[in-house]
């Protein structure tokens, strides 16, 4: 998987168009979180006052500002405030109560708030990825593993949820406190405060330097993980396959080894968050004993009153974990960065596209091939090699050829899975190029059946109907029939209710194939395709499917690939491939009397006897 580099606008713009719907929740809950931090600014001014003016009799800058304040609510004069007080300690007990409620009214808020935009966030992203990942090409999904992706809807997708939910809002507050403490602290001490603020810098500066580091390894870890979901998925799918062959310890140990690479990264990562943190914390408390000793040797000289200490050293511990927390936020914007890369590799992949006003045509119409050639992207191997033929419509025609002979690749064209480059032929309905014809009209009206169909984990009867809306028991009945299974469901404990478990884990082969025929069967689409979708029933069942379908739609055109020559004998025309190309074309009889690939192919099967 090829990653790019974004650059920052393009995470901006990522970002902000995620935030529709859930801004106007964070943006309360930072007016809230603002209205928090102007309290907890309050506080130590309170704290001051109480401490220099009410128990003491000392007159500050500090108690000025707060009698200014509570002189309209105590009714009383501004200088007679601390007197008011003095007589009645209760009326500060109060105040402190009333700052607290306020506090705990809007921290409370925030929390709702905040916890409503990053479900909303998460919501629009994963809906939005999924809405995306459904409308990119098929060559899209078979270079990108699938593990992978799914790592980058979930962890990816939690990573940019709490950096937009927990630093981002944060942010605010952080950035606020930060200026105002400072200037309060300033207007307590300037010469304390320069002390104070010396350390600031340098721990601003240490954040931006681990955040180099931080980036390359968040990235290590994300991939490192993307590649262990990989094979967790692989496996868990496969458990069949693995169990069948024996893979058991091979996995384990596969499994292990990518394990133990994903530990050593975040091992290498905790040690380096580990080494940051501690310097951080070495700063901080240098920083506050260098305040306590500078402030206690004012206080000494009369320069700094008891209360102005207690006040300047409480903004100074309210600072310092905002601007630690400032280098947390510079070093989560690096994970973040890197999940909106991940995320946005996904987002800037081209979905699948129409020309404008594209056609839908009548699809009971004769199907061309003309000159077609393919080669899957990538590759420079020709897969298909100026292939032409027609298909008249209602006909049956039979595809018979080797493996990797380009048998499925027409399928594919056909249904506009992979786009057919210009210039190298074109594929027609009715004299209508596929290319101008509606992609979701094409492919409703042209059913696929593949030799290994895939089948959701839900009930039998559910997978039969889960083309049609609202299908009936009787049509899921009817189809059922159609395709020879409707036998086998009356066998099953709970008939149509029985569930089919993950990929239809717990039926066999050919029901799982006759479950697909039954989910074409119903859709009645006028062009049905059979990928050697019969390979797993037997020959008497084979005929009997075929028998069926000709009766239930006469006028539907099919075409069915297949090895097993009696599936394609009575088809109204054969085409044999070999090497990409069409090398013989006719009935059976004309093509036993060829006496070409098909006649010896023919000779094997029957051993010389015809049938």
């Amino acid at each position: 998987m090829e990653e790019k580099k974004y650059e920052t606008k393009d995470r901006n713009r990522l970002l902000i168009s995620f935030l529709k719907g859930s801004l106007h929740y964070f943006v309360i809950s930072v007016i809230c979180i603002i209205l928090v931090t102007l309290l907890d600014l309050v506080t130590p001014r309170v704290i001051s006052f109480t401490v220099d003016s009410v128990i003491g009799d000392k007159v500050t800058d500090i108690s000025r500002s707060v009698t200014r304040f509570l002189a309209p609510f105590l009714g009383t004069e501004a200088s007679n405030v601390p007197q008011v007080m003095r007589a009645d300690l209760r009326l500060v007990a109060l105040l402190v109560i009333i700052i607290a409620l306020f506090s705990v009214t809007f921290r409370y808020l925030f929390n709702v708030f905040n916890s409503k935009g990053a479900e909303k966030l998460v919501k629009t992203i994963r809906d939005s990825l999924y809405r995306h990942i459904e409308m990119l090409p098929l060559s899209w999904h078979t270079e990108n593993k699938t593990g992978d992706i799914i790592q980058r809807c979930t962890s990816d997708v939690e990573t940019v949820k709490q950096f937009v939910a927990e630093q981002l809002t944060s942010l605010f507050k952080i950035i606020l406190l930060i200026v105002l403490s400072i200037t309060f602290m300033a207007n307590i001490n300037p010469m304390l405060t320069v002390f104070a603020s010396l350390f600031f810098p340098v721990l601003i500066l240490i954040s931006l330097l681990f955040r180099k580091k931080f980036d390359v390894m968040f990235k290590e870890v994300d991939e490192e993980e993307g590649l262990l979901q990989a094979i967790t998925q692989e496996n868990l799918t496969g458990v069949r396959v693995v169990r069948a062959f024996g893979r058991e310890e091979y996995e384990r140990d596969r499994f292990e080894k990518q394990n133990m690479k994903f530990k050593s990264c975040w091992d290498n990562l905790s040690v380096l968050m580990a080494s940051f943190w501690t310097v951080g914390d070495l700063l901080a408390i240098l920083q506050g004993l260098t305040v306590v000793a500078i402030g206690s040797y004012l206080g000494v000289k009369g320069e700094l009153t008891a209360g102005e200490f207690i006040a300047f050293n409480t903004y100074n511990n309210m600072i310092i974990w905002p601007v630690r927390q400032l280098g947390r936020v510079i070093s989560q914007l690096s994970r973040a960065n890197i999940a909106l890369d991940r995320i946005n590799y996904i987002m800037s992949a081209e979905p699948e596209k129409d020309i404008e006003n594209a056609a839908k045509p009548d699809m009971n119409k004769d199907i061309v091939f003309d000159h077609v050639t393919f080669s899957y992207p990538g590759s420079s191997e020709k897969v298909l090699d100026d292939v032409s033929f027609t298909i008249k419509a209602g006909s049956t025609v039979g595809i018979l050829g080797s493996t990797g002979s380009g048998k499925s690749t027409l399928m594919f064209l056909l249904l506009r899975l992979y786009e057919l480059p210009d210039g190298n032929g074109s594929i027609t309905i009715g004299g209508v190029d596929i290319r101008d014809i509606d992609r979701f009209y094409l492919r409703e009206n042209v059913g696929l059946v593949l030799q290994e169909p895939y089948l959701f984990s839900k009930t039998i009867g559910e997978n039969i109907g889960i083309g049609v809306e609202n299908a009936t028991d009787d049509r899921i009945r009817k189809a059922a029939e159609t395709s020879s299974l409707l036998d086998t469901i009356k066998e099953f404990k709970k008939g149509f209710n029985t569930a089919v478990g993950e990929r239809g884990v717990t039926l066999s082969g050919g029901q799982k194939q006759r479950t697909a025929i039954a989910q074409i069967v119903i859709r009645n689409t006028p062009v049905q395709i059979f990928d050697d979708s019969l390979s797993a029933v037997d020959t008497e069942t084979d005929a009997k499917i075929r028998d069926a379908l000709s009766k239930e739609s006469a006028d539907t055109t099919r075409l069915i690939i297949a090895h097993r020559l009696t599936t394609l004998m009575s088809a109204d025309n054969i085409i044999v491939f070999e090497n990409g190309k069409v090398c013989e074309e006719g009935t059976h009889r004309e093509l036993l009397d060829k006496g070409g690939i098909y006649k010896k192919i023919f000779d094997i099967q029957t051993e010389g006897r015809e049938d």
